[in-house]
Protein backbone atom coordinates (compact mmCIF):
# COMPACT_ATOMS: atom_id res chain seq x y z
CA UNK A 1 0.00 0.00 0.00
CA UNK A 2 1.26 3.47 -0.88
CA UNK A 3 2.34 5.97 1.76
CA UNK A 4 -0.28 8.72 1.51
CA UNK A 5 1.18 12.23 1.72
CA UNK A 6 -0.34 15.55 2.62
CA UNK A 7 1.54 18.70 1.61
CA UNK A 8 1.43 21.64 4.01
CA UNK A 9 2.17 24.94 2.22
CA UNK A 10 2.14 25.55 -1.52
CA UNK A 11 5.52 27.27 -1.76
CA UNK A 12 8.65 26.58 -3.78
CA UNK A 13 10.10 23.79 -1.65
CA UNK A 14 6.72 22.03 -1.51
CA UNK A 15 6.64 22.16 -5.32
CA UNK A 16 10.06 20.55 -5.56
CA UNK A 17 9.19 17.92 -2.95
CA UNK A 18 6.04 17.01 -4.89
CA UNK A 19 8.04 16.72 -8.12
CA UNK A 20 10.57 14.51 -6.34
CA UNK A 21 7.80 12.22 -5.04
CA UNK A 22 6.75 11.64 -8.65
CA UNK A 23 10.15 10.07 -9.36
CA UNK A 24 9.25 7.25 -6.94
CA UNK A 25 6.92 4.34 -7.66
CA UNK A 26 3.22 5.34 -7.47
CA UNK A 27 2.53 2.11 -5.61
CA UNK A 28 4.81 3.37 -2.83
CA UNK A 29 4.07 7.11 -2.66
CA UNK A 30 0.85 9.02 -3.31
CA UNK A 31 0.03 12.70 -2.73
CA UNK A 32 -3.53 12.86 -1.40
CA UNK A 33 -4.00 16.53 -0.52
CA UNK A 34 -2.36 19.94 -0.29
CA UNK A 35 -3.17 22.84 2.01
CA UNK A 36 -2.26 26.52 1.91
CA UNK A 37 -3.50 29.53 3.85
CA UNK A 38 -5.06 30.70 0.59
CA UNK A 39 -7.47 28.24 -1.07
CA UNK A 40 -6.74 29.55 -4.55
CA UNK A 41 -3.03 28.87 -4.09
CA UNK A 42 -3.80 25.37 -2.87
CA UNK A 43 -6.09 24.70 -5.83
CA UNK A 44 -3.49 25.96 -8.32
CA UNK A 45 -0.86 23.76 -6.68
CA UNK A 46 -3.19 20.75 -6.72
CA UNK A 47 -3.95 21.24 -10.40
CA UNK A 48 -0.28 21.53 -11.31
CA UNK A 49 0.63 18.36 -9.43
CA UNK A 50 -2.57 16.36 -10.08
CA UNK A 51 -3.44 16.22 -6.38
CA UNK A 52 -7.05 15.16 -5.65
CA UNK A 53 -7.84 17.51 -2.76
CA UNK A 54 -6.97 21.13 -1.95
CA UNK A 55 -7.62 22.91 1.35
CA UNK A 56 -7.57 26.57 2.29
CA UNK A 57 -6.41 25.90 5.84
CA UNK A 58 -3.98 23.60 7.63
CA UNK A 59 -6.74 22.54 10.04
CA UNK A 60 -8.66 20.94 7.17
CA UNK A 61 -5.57 19.01 6.11
CA UNK A 62 -5.06 17.83 9.69
CA UNK A 63 -8.61 16.43 9.74
CA UNK A 64 -8.23 14.49 6.47
CA UNK A 65 -8.47 10.80 7.47
CA UNK A 66 -6.71 9.52 4.35
CA UNK A 67 -3.25 10.92 5.10
CA UNK A 68 -0.39 8.92 6.61
CA UNK A 69 2.24 11.64 6.78
CA UNK A 70 2.39 15.41 6.24
CA UNK A 71 5.31 17.21 4.63
CA UNK A 72 5.61 20.66 6.23
CA UNK A 73 7.21 23.24 3.94
CA UNK A 74 6.26 26.42 5.80
CA UNK A 75 8.79 29.09 6.78
CA UNK A 76 10.91 28.47 9.88
CA UNK A 77 8.85 30.33 12.53
CA UNK A 78 5.74 28.25 11.69
CA UNK A 79 7.33 24.83 12.09
CA UNK A 80 6.45 24.52 15.76
CA UNK A 81 2.77 25.39 15.47
CA UNK A 82 2.12 23.44 12.26
CA UNK A 83 4.10 20.44 13.52
CA UNK A 84 2.11 20.32 16.76
CA UNK A 85 -1.16 20.81 14.88
CA UNK A 86 -0.63 17.73 12.72
CA UNK A 87 0.86 15.57 15.44
CA UNK A 88 -2.07 16.35 17.75
CA UNK A 89 -4.26 15.08 14.89
CA UNK A 90 -2.21 11.84 14.97
CA UNK A 91 -0.43 12.60 11.70
CA UNK A 92 3.18 11.59 11.14
CA UNK A 93 5.28 14.57 10.03
CA UNK A 94 8.33 15.41 7.99
CA UNK A 95 9.27 19.01 8.83
CA UNK A 96 11.59 21.08 6.67
CA UNK A 97 14.85 22.13 8.24
CA UNK A 98 15.44 23.72 10.63
CA UNK A 99 13.13 21.56 12.72
CA UNK A 100 12.37 24.65 14.80
CA UNK A 101 13.76 28.05 15.73
CA UNK A 102 15.68 26.98 18.84
CA UNK A 103 16.30 24.06 21.18
CA UNK A 104 13.24 24.78 23.33
CA UNK A 105 10.98 24.49 20.29
CA UNK A 106 12.70 21.32 19.09
CA UNK A 107 12.10 19.74 22.49
CA UNK A 108 8.43 20.75 22.25
CA UNK A 109 8.09 19.01 18.90
CA UNK A 110 9.80 15.86 20.13
CA UNK A 111 7.53 15.82 23.19
CA UNK A 112 4.49 16.21 20.92
CA UNK A 113 5.65 13.26 18.82
CA UNK A 114 6.10 11.14 21.94
CA UNK A 115 2.80 12.21 23.51
CA UNK A 116 0.87 11.40 20.33
CA UNK A 117 2.93 8.34 19.36
CA UNK A 118 3.66 9.58 15.84
CA UNK A 119 6.70 9.70 13.58
CA UNK A 120 8.72 12.93 13.43
CA UNK A 121 11.74 13.69 11.25
CA UNK A 122 13.62 16.82 10.30
CA UNK A 123 13.85 17.05 6.51
CA UNK A 124 17.62 17.31 6.19
CA UNK A 125 17.63 15.66 2.78
CA UNK A 126 21.43 15.57 2.56
CA UNK A 127 21.56 12.68 5.04
CA UNK A 128 19.81 10.34 2.63
CA UNK A 129 21.58 11.06 -0.64
CA UNK A 130 23.51 8.02 -1.94
CA UNK A 131 26.71 10.06 -1.55
CA UNK A 132 26.07 10.54 2.18
CA UNK A 133 25.23 6.88 2.65
CA UNK A 134 28.43 5.87 0.87
CA UNK A 135 30.52 8.31 2.91
CA UNK A 136 29.15 6.82 6.12
CA UNK A 137 29.95 3.33 4.88
CA UNK A 138 33.52 4.26 3.99
CA UNK A 139 34.08 5.96 7.34
CA UNK A 140 32.70 2.94 9.20
CA UNK A 141 35.12 0.61 7.44
CA UNK A 142 38.07 2.92 8.15
CA UNK A 143 38.78 3.93 4.56
CA UNK A 144 40.50 7.18 5.63
CA UNK A 145 41.63 6.05 9.07
CA UNK A 146 40.80 8.10 12.14
CA UNK A 147 39.09 11.37 11.29
CA UNK A 148 41.03 14.40 12.52
CA UNK A 149 39.29 17.35 10.85
CA UNK A 150 36.03 18.08 9.07
CA UNK A 151 35.48 21.29 7.10
CA UNK A 152 32.20 22.34 5.47
CA UNK A 153 31.34 25.61 3.71
CA UNK A 154 28.07 26.85 2.25
CA UNK A 155 27.21 30.35 1.15
CA UNK A 156 25.83 32.63 -1.56
CA UNK A 157 24.60 36.25 -1.82
CA UNK A 158 21.00 35.76 -0.66
CA UNK A 159 20.09 38.87 1.34
CA UNK A 160 17.56 39.85 -1.34
CA UNK A 161 15.34 36.94 -0.24
CA UNK A 162 13.13 38.11 2.67
CA UNK A 163 12.86 34.77 4.48
CA UNK A 164 16.66 34.60 4.63
CA UNK A 165 17.27 38.21 5.61
CA UNK A 166 14.36 39.20 7.85
CA UNK A 167 14.55 38.52 11.58
CA UNK A 168 10.81 37.95 12.00
CA UNK A 169 10.91 35.32 9.23
CA UNK A 170 13.66 33.35 10.95
CA UNK A 171 16.42 34.57 8.66
CA UNK A 172 20.18 34.30 8.94
CA UNK A 173 22.95 32.12 7.56
CA UNK A 174 23.09 29.69 10.48
CA UNK A 175 19.49 28.47 10.47
CA UNK A 176 19.21 28.17 6.71
CA UNK A 177 22.69 27.19 5.51
CA UNK A 178 24.84 26.48 8.56
CA UNK A 179 22.53 23.63 9.46
CA UNK A 180 23.82 21.71 6.41
CA UNK A 181 27.42 22.17 7.50
CA UNK A 182 26.67 21.12 11.07
CA UNK A 183 24.66 18.07 10.08
CA UNK A 184 27.60 16.95 7.92
CA UNK A 185 29.98 17.32 10.85
CA UNK A 186 27.68 15.43 13.21
CA UNK A 187 27.18 12.72 10.59
CA UNK A 188 30.94 12.20 10.46
CA UNK A 189 31.37 12.34 14.25
CA UNK A 190 28.33 10.13 14.91
CA UNK A 191 26.35 12.77 16.75
CA UNK A 192 29.00 13.42 19.37
CA UNK A 193 28.64 16.63 21.37
CA UNK A 194 31.54 19.05 20.83
CA UNK A 195 33.65 19.94 23.85
CA UNK A 196 33.81 23.58 22.77
CA UNK A 197 32.06 25.92 20.33
CA UNK A 198 33.65 29.13 19.13
CA UNK A 199 31.74 31.38 16.74
CA UNK A 200 32.61 34.59 14.97
CA UNK A 201 31.12 36.50 12.07
CA UNK A 202 28.95 39.52 11.38
CA UNK A 203 25.31 40.53 11.26
CA UNK A 204 23.46 42.39 8.54
CA UNK A 205 21.32 45.45 9.25
CA UNK A 206 18.19 43.35 9.92
CA UNK A 207 19.89 41.83 12.97
CA UNK A 208 20.44 38.32 11.62
CA UNK A 209 23.79 36.67 10.98
CA UNK A 210 25.12 37.39 7.51
CA UNK A 211 28.23 35.23 7.81
CA UNK A 212 29.23 32.86 10.59
CA UNK A 213 32.37 30.80 11.15
CA UNK A 214 32.22 28.02 13.75
CA UNK A 215 35.18 26.16 15.20
CA UNK A 216 34.19 22.99 17.06
CA UNK A 217 36.49 20.82 19.15
CA UNK A 218 35.58 17.21 19.81
CA UNK A 219 37.16 14.56 22.04
CA UNK A 220 40.63 13.37 21.07
CA UNK A 221 41.53 16.77 19.63
CA UNK A 222 39.32 16.22 16.60
CA UNK A 223 38.17 19.45 14.99
CA UNK A 224 35.51 20.85 12.69
CA UNK A 225 35.25 24.19 10.91
CA UNK A 226 31.95 25.37 9.44
CA UNK A 227 31.45 28.55 7.43
CA UNK A 228 28.06 29.76 6.23
CA UNK A 229 27.03 33.02 4.60
CA UNK A 230 24.09 34.78 2.97
CA UNK A 231 26.33 37.68 1.94
CA UNK A 232 29.03 35.99 -0.16
CA UNK A 233 29.66 33.07 -2.47
CA UNK A 234 31.62 30.33 -0.72
CA UNK A 235 33.13 27.11 -2.05
CA UNK A 236 30.08 25.05 -0.97
CA UNK A 237 32.21 21.96 -0.46
CA UNK A 238 33.18 19.65 2.37
CA UNK A 239 36.37 17.77 3.31
CA UNK A 240 37.03 14.98 5.78
CA UNK A 241 40.70 14.60 6.75
CA UNK A 242 41.77 11.27 8.21
CA UNK A 243 45.03 9.63 9.22
CA UNK A 244 44.99 7.46 6.07
CA UNK A 245 43.49 9.80 3.50
CA UNK A 246 40.59 12.13 2.85
CA UNK A 247 37.09 12.37 1.45
CA UNK A 248 36.02 15.43 -0.53
CA UNK A 249 32.58 16.59 -1.58
CA UNK A 250 33.79 19.10 -4.19
CA UNK A 251 30.55 21.00 -4.81
CA UNK A 252 26.89 21.17 -3.74
CA UNK A 253 27.70 19.67 -0.35
CA UNK A 254 24.07 20.16 0.70
CA UNK A 255 22.79 17.99 -2.21
CA UNK A 256 25.80 16.00 -3.42
CA UNK A 257 25.95 13.69 -6.42
CA UNK A 258 29.73 13.23 -6.54
CA UNK A 259 32.58 12.82 -4.08
CA UNK A 260 36.24 11.85 -4.02
CA UNK A 261 37.82 9.30 -1.71
CA UNK A 262 41.60 9.32 -1.72
CA UNK A 263 41.59 10.88 -5.18
CA UNK A 264 39.05 8.51 -6.73
CA UNK A 265 35.78 9.98 -8.04
CA UNK A 266 32.43 8.36 -7.32
CA UNK A 267 29.21 9.61 -8.95
CA UNK A 268 25.53 9.06 -8.13
CA UNK A 269 23.36 10.88 -10.70
CA UNK A 270 19.80 11.90 -9.85
CA UNK A 271 16.65 11.06 -11.82
CA UNK A 272 15.28 13.64 -14.21
CA UNK A 273 12.49 15.95 -13.05
CA UNK A 274 9.13 15.90 -14.83
CA UNK A 275 8.78 19.69 -14.52
CA UNK A 276 11.03 22.68 -13.72
CA UNK A 277 12.45 22.88 -10.19
CA UNK A 278 13.19 25.84 -7.92
CA UNK A 279 16.34 24.51 -6.26
CA UNK A 280 19.47 22.59 -7.23
CA UNK A 281 19.20 18.78 -7.41
CA UNK A 282 15.70 18.82 -5.90
CA UNK A 283 14.76 15.39 -7.22
CA UNK A 284 17.11 14.26 -4.43
CA UNK A 285 14.27 15.02 -2.02
CA UNK A 286 13.02 11.57 -3.02
CA UNK A 287 15.55 9.93 -0.70
CA UNK A 288 14.21 11.50 2.48
CA UNK A 289 10.67 10.64 1.38
CA UNK A 290 11.65 6.99 0.95
CA UNK A 291 13.35 7.06 4.35
CA UNK A 292 10.05 8.19 5.89
CA UNK A 293 8.19 5.37 4.16
CA UNK A 294 10.65 2.74 5.35
CA UNK A 295 10.48 4.04 8.93
CA UNK A 296 6.68 3.97 8.88
CA UNK A 297 6.66 0.42 7.50
CA UNK A 298 8.91 -0.61 10.40
CA UNK A 299 6.76 1.18 12.97
CA UNK A 300 9.57 3.58 13.93
CA UNK A 301 8.88 6.98 15.51
CA UNK A 302 12.22 8.51 14.53
CA UNK A 303 14.71 7.91 11.74
CA UNK A 304 18.00 6.12 12.48
CA UNK A 305 19.53 8.24 9.72
CA UNK A 306 18.35 11.56 11.17
CA UNK A 307 17.58 10.88 14.85
CA UNK A 308 16.04 13.42 17.19
CA UNK A 309 19.32 13.64 19.12
CA UNK A 310 21.09 14.99 16.01
CA UNK A 311 18.35 17.54 15.33
CA UNK A 312 18.53 18.67 18.95
CA UNK A 313 22.31 18.98 18.97
CA UNK A 314 22.41 20.89 15.69
CA UNK A 315 20.03 23.57 16.95
CA UNK A 316 21.75 23.61 20.35
CA UNK A 317 25.04 24.46 18.60
CA UNK A 318 23.27 27.10 16.51
CA UNK A 319 21.70 28.59 19.64
CA UNK A 320 25.16 28.95 21.21
CA UNK A 321 26.63 30.40 18.00
CA UNK A 322 23.79 32.92 17.81
CA UNK A 323 24.41 33.84 21.44
CA UNK A 324 28.06 34.55 20.69
CA UNK A 325 27.13 36.57 17.59
CA UNK A 326 24.35 38.47 19.37
CA UNK A 327 21.50 37.18 17.19
CA UNK A 328 18.13 36.75 18.92
CA UNK A 329 14.62 35.87 17.79
CA UNK A 330 11.32 36.56 19.52
CA UNK A 331 11.00 32.79 20.03
CA UNK A 332 14.05 32.88 22.34
CA UNK A 333 12.03 34.88 24.86
CA UNK A 334 8.84 32.82 24.68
Amino acid sequence: MATRWGICSAGKISHDFSVALRTLAPKDHEIVAVAARNLQHAEEFAKKHSIPRAYGSYDELAKDPDIDVVYIGTIHPHHLTTGKLFMKAKKNVLIEKPLAMNLREVKELISAAQDNSVFLMEAIWTRFFPVSCEVRRLLAQGEVGDVQLVRADLGAPLTHIPRLAERELGGGALLDLGIYCLQFVLMVYNGERPESIQATGHCIDTGVDGTAVLALKFSGNRLAICTCSITMKLTCDAVIIGTKGNIKVPDHMWCPTIFEVNGKDMQFPLPEAAMPLNFTNSTGLRYEAEEVRQCLLKGLKESPGMPWAHSSLIVEIIDEARRQLGVTFDQDNA
